[in-house]
């Protein structure tokens, strides 16, 4: 059977990006990798339920546990953006529309990351 490609598209070496199953594995990782990390947020945030304000924040400012809590909200800031990145591209059809969206979805990313790894770290050095 020949080939399915036009002469053009064989000259352009244009076809899959390859990144399909990278973006598969990375967002299977990370909800992987957030199961303990979540485990661990709920169980804190229960055992210091109650708890004032001077006690949970002694808690949050050590070092393992902001460490955790540091890993806890890049592994969850990555795997949204993931997440958001395939509903955008499966339900978005205009090209602009779209382009548009991965972009917003990539700054939000950032801005809820950012602001979260410095509240921690705001926590942890003071």
């Amino acid at each position: 059977m020949s080939e399915m490609r036009t002469p053009l598209s064989r000259v352009r070496g244009l076809g899959s990006a390859k990144k399909g199953t990278e973006h598969f594995w990375l967002q299977r990782v990370t909800a992987l990798a957030n199961i303990p990390l979540a485990v661990f947020f709920v169980s804190a945030m229960v055992a210091h339920a109650g708890a004032d304000y001077v006690t949970v924040t002694a808690f949050l400012s050590r070092p393992i546990v902001a460490l955790v809590m540091l890993l806890l909200i890049l592994s969850m800031v990555w795997h949204m953006r993931l997440g958001l990145q395939v509903v955008i591209e499966d339900y978005i059809h205009g090209h602009m529309a779209k382009l548009l969206a991965l972009i917003l979805n990539t700054f939000f990313a950032l801005a809820v990351g950012t602001a979260s790894v410095l509240a921690i770290l705001k926590l942890t050095l003071a």
